[in-house]
């Protein structure tokens, strides 16, 4: 066993199980979806729960679905009345992931939509207390942009897979868009004076913005 490997096993040996639940949704993702590496795992989903519990928000948005797993571990922080509005772009994600967020003791905590969240959430009359984004990395500037303006001052967002494999320190290849959209939105965002920012090593990456 590598050591990195080896590292990963004692931090899941030393931190708050997943719900059998969220172990069966794995294992579906693993054996029903492609690239089920999209998923967030046990690790990045108790430290969603924990962040929702610190920040105790009442309305939250979600960019990137996919499966459902992070979906499961923002909703199960939420205090009673709070809202999760998850996006998925993916129509076909949709006969996979509606059921186990349906089916999960957090449904009365979620809205599930299908389409572009870049069209979508600008016609929503909510301000939003924390974001988590894990959508398209081509353009991860653009929901950026959208998700300030509707943040409230003090509030978060999480932007996943922000160290891309490792691929923020080459240059990229001009058809590279999602390598160029990470370390375009890194730039930005370590720029921006309207924002407090940190990034996590976290799995793929974890960056945590503060809207002063």
């Amino acid at each position: 066993m590598k050591e990195t490997d080896a590292l990963d096993a004692y931090i899941l040996a030393h931190i708050d199980p997943e719900s059998d639940y969220l172990k069966a949704l794995y294992r579906a993702t693993h054996v029903k979806l492609l690239r089920p590496r999209m998923a967030s795992g046990h690790l990045q989903g108790r430290m969603l729960k924990m962040f929702v519990e610190m920040i105790r928000p009442r309305q939250v948005l979600e960019i990137g679905t996919y499966s459902g797993y992070s979906a499961l571990c923002l909703a199960e922080g939420l205090e009673e009345g709070a809202m999760l509005h998850t996006f998925e772009i993916n129509d076909e994600q949709e006969d996979f992931t509606r059921p186990w967020l349906e089916g999960s003791p957090y449904a009365d905590k979620i809205r599930f939509y299908i389409g572009d969240a870049l069209q979508m959430v600008p016609a929503m009359d909510i301000t939003f207390d924390l974001a988590f984004v894990d959508g398209n990395k081509r353009v991860y500037m653009d929901y950026y942009e959208m998700i300030l303006p509707k943040l409230r001052a003090g509030g978060y967002i999480i932007a996943d897979n922000t160290l891309w494999d490792g691929h923020v320190l080459e240059e990229p290849r001009s058809a590279d868009a999602q390598t160029i959209g990470i370390k375009k939105f890194n730039d930005y965002v370590a720029s921006d004076k309207r924002v407090e920012k940190v990034i996590l090593p976290l799995r793929d990456g974890l960056t945590i913005i503060r809207k002063k």
